[in-house]
């Protein structure tokens, strides 16, 4: 009878560790629920169901937001023909995602292993200097990135003055300074994780490397990059999945005359009034942003394997 005791008064232990443990997680997993599950799950409903004439939907099944995607429907015989056209915007959002991804590892690669090799009171100013301006508002940064740029800004004023030109060059309201705006709004979540990945790297490796005659190329990809591996991948998400629905650079610096999914998304619920369309756009970019995640995630996987 006492060691059943035992047993149940140990079982009872544990059941009762077991429910507080996951009476701690409840306010979490509430949060998740309400802040993320929820919307979600509301624009995936949104997506199958038809438009209000001023704006909402319609509670009647319907495949039109998707369909419109890929097709534009007749209006005399209601007959569907092929368009691109929204699958043109949503390749060059992946595409001023991939360039700005790509643009600011080239910048924080260098950049953090020069704050990395420096003294700790020179890092703390460094790390300071690439944050500060991100104190300021994403709208603010980005109207002022335009008076640099325009036509009068002080950048087409300093290059009148060398003579090699005799009119502003057009560095606004156009595709250029959408990939610029893009790289100035993302490059701290570049830099960063680079930084945190160089400093933890104990350089006396390259040191032993270059001893046995190993190579820059060599050094680099057999010791450097699998312990950057890390910050380069938690970078590059935070920049691209970003990116790829940027609102603000786009709708500022590209005048709206280049439209990105994230402008597209917002003109349909806004101008357009055609909720369950701009919802089904709105799960087209998170199953693209999904799937990035995922190939990722399942290559950088293979290659800790292979190392």
């Amino acid at each position: 009878m006492t060691a059943h005791a035992g047993l149940r008064a140990s079982t009872s232990y544990r059941l009762s560790k077991r429910w507080a443990f996951v009476g701690l997680l409840f306010p979490a997993i509430g949060v998740i629920a309400v802040f993320m599950i929820a919307p979600v799950a509301i624009v995936f409903v949104y997506s199958f169901l038809q438009p209000e004439r001023y704006g909402g939907v319609v509670w009647s099944f319907s495949t039109e937001g998707y369909l419109q995607i890929l097709f534009e429907r007749d209006f005399l015989d209601g007959s569907l023909q092929f368009s691109a056209d929204y699958v043109l915007i949503l390749w060059r959002s992946v595409f001023q995602a991939a360039i700005c991804t790509v643009l600011c590892l080239m910048i924080s690669v260098p950049m953090a292993y020069f704050i990395a090799t420096r003294s700790e009171r020179s890092k703390s100013i460094w790390i300071f200097l690439i944050t500060v301006p991100y104190w300021v508002n994403l709208l603010i940064r980005t109207i002022a990135l335009l008076f640099i740029l325009r036509d009068d800004g002080p950048v087409n004023k300093l290059i009148m003055m060398t003579g090699f030109v005799q009119g502003p060059l057009p560095l606004s309201y156009n595709n250029f300074a959408i990939g610029l705006g893009l790289v100035y709004s993302f490059l701290p979540f570049m830099v960063l994780p680079l930084y945190s990945a160089f400093e933890r790297f104990d350089f006396r490796l390259l040191e032993a490397a270059y001893d046995l005659y190993a190579s820059r190329r060599v050094a680099f990809f057999k010791i450097v990059l699998p312990v950057m591996r890390p910050g380069l991948i938690a970078g590059s998400l935070l920049v691209f999945i970003p990116s790829i629905g940027s609102y603000l650079a786009p709708d500022i610096l590209g005048g709206g005359k280049t439209l990105m999914i994230g402008n597209l998304i917002g003109t349909q619920f806004q101008g357009a009034h055609n909720w369950p369309f701009g919802a089904a756009l709105s799960m087209i970019l998170l199953t693209v942003t999904l799937i990035v995640l995922i190939w990722m995630a399942r290559r950088a996987a293979r290659k800790n394997v292979g190392y």
